[in-house]
């Protein structure tokens, strides 16, 4: 009972400060999504991504196109045998009219309306667009999720660092007293010389290991505090007092299956299959025709001097109708583009099958540090316990003469260590429960604010 009183006690003092202080991991995925750069990249391309549904539907729009120019021009024209006739002047044939402009200026201005009919090729990209926006889509869950796993991985980094700090200090200041003790009964004829040396060792070497310890808990932080713009030096962090249940996981096959369904890198394989099937799509057959309503009007003039003097043509244009357009030849391009898009979906399969079975793994993975999790916790919260019921007859015992100093310092050492690895088990299931739930998707603030609840509940 002593003993599970002191694994208690050793619990409570995880959290110096009040809860109200502490930071929590909701806060810190909040400030990492302001703060971290490759965050704001992904922001940045789901913005641009989202652009392509606007593209795709842009693609069976009219354009509407103006042209126009001025440059120097030269023209000859000439007929023979027109008919002539005006008011007054009556009718004659075998007419010839010439007209000539050299060096003259000639301006062009025309505006062309073309609404796409029917096109495999524009079809196919309108798709490919439409695809390429969904993929924005689970890029950006993507990255949100790989974000809330890098900021609790960074915030438990911090928490653990600064226990291992403790429990290097604690442990560094017991040994210290059994080296004073240790040095006392020497002198005093009560012990020997080699305890006096083996404890002074032992303190030589527990303030090294506080010195990398202090060390690593100043980069921890500064890693946390890049990536979420906050100081977290003096700020309490909260670290698990029970380990998370493991009988809500569900069954492996039930997870496998939604995983299959939802996980955003294996929908990711899927749409670029699609998007690859598109692109062959465009090139699929030898005759792949286009078919266009056109509409134009357009005016041209050439103004100057020439064989007969001043001269000045002008021509206007109107039409509208359709457009046929067939590719009959196009050097081997054609068929060389379906060749490389029918390679690049037996690629893209292949990428999609590898994934299934990489993402397959992880989740078995996960699954089965979960379920097997809690036994391993249990098994080392009863290892701390008796590390420490160890530790408290070793300091008895050496009182009382039965056991030596070099025990005692190797209790003080495994009852830290047990109860450091007890912590890092708990972080572990953390962790592990957050990453089960970004393989299936469903990593977001309110995993976040559970698993806060729960660190809140412990403490």
């Amino acid at each position: 009972m002593r003993a599970a009183r002191l694994l208690a006690a050793a619990s409570l003092a995880m959290v110096a400060s009040p809860a109200a202080q502490a930071l929590d991991l909701t806060e810190v995925w909040r400030g990492a999504a302001l703060h971290d750069p490759e965050f704001a990249a992904a922001r940045a391309a789901h913005e641009a991504g989202m652009s392509r549904r606007t593209q795709a539907g842009a693609l069976w729009r009219p354009s509407v196109q103006l042209e126009g120019g001025v440059a120097r021009a030269s023209s000859e024209s000439s007929a023979r045998g027109a008919a002539f006739s005006a008011p007054g002047l009556g009718s004659t044939g075998g007419v010839g009219f010439d007209t000539s402009v050299t060096q003259g200026t000639g301006s062009r201005i025309a505006l062309a309306v073309r609404q796409p009919l029917v096109s495999r090729e524009r079809d196919a990209q309108s798709r490919q667009l439409e695809i390429a926006a969904d993929m924005s889509e689970l890029e950006w869950l993507d990255a949100q999720q790989a974000l809330m796993l890098r900021s609790a991985e960074r915030y438990f980094d911090v928490a653990l660092a600064a226990e291992q700090l403790r429990l290097v200090t604690r442990q560094q200041a017991a040994v210290d007293q059994a080296w004073v003790e240790a040095r006392d009964r020497f002198r005093i004829g009560d012990r020997p010389v080699t305890d006096t040396h083996e404890a002074a060792a032992r303190a030589a070497s527990l303030r090294s290991r506080r010195l990398a310890a202090d060390t690593d808990l100043e980069l921890k932080h500064v890693a946390l505090s890049d990536l979420t713009g906050l100081r977290t030096v003096d700020t309490p962090l909260y670290l698990p007092a029970a380990a998370p249940r493991s009988d809500d996981v569900g069954a492996l096959a039930d997870w496998l299956a939604h995983v299959s369904q939802r996980n955003p890198g294996l929908r990711m394989a899927e749409a670029r299959l699609r998007a690859a099937e598109q692109e062959q799509r465009k090139t699929s057959t030898a005759l792949s025709p286009s078919l266009d309503l056109v509409a134009q009007i357009g005016r041209e003039r050439v103004s100057g001097s020439g064989d007969f003097g001043a001269a000045s043509n002008t021509s206007s244009n109107r039409a509208i109708g359709v457009q046929l357009t067939v590719p009959l030849y196009t050097g081997g391009w054609r068929s060389a583009r379906q060749t490389e898009a029918r390679a690049l979906v037996a690629k893209a399969h292949a990428d999609l099958e590898r994934a299934r079975q990489q993402v397959a793994l992880q989740t078995r993975s996960a699954w089965l540090d979960l379920a097997v999790g809690s036994s391993q916790e249990s098994a080392l919260a009863a290892a701390a316990v008796a590390s420490l019921a160890r530790l408290d007859a070793t300091r008895v015992g050496r009182r009382a003469g039965d056991r030596t100093t070099q025990q005692l310092l190797d209790a003080e050492n495994d009852a830290a260590a047990a109860e450091f690895a007890l912590l890092e088990a708990r972080v572990h299931l953390l962790t592990n429960r957050l990453r089960l739930a970004a393989l299936g998707g469903q990593l977001d603030d309110t995993s976040l604010s559970r698993l806060d609840a729960a660190l809140r509940a412990g403490q």
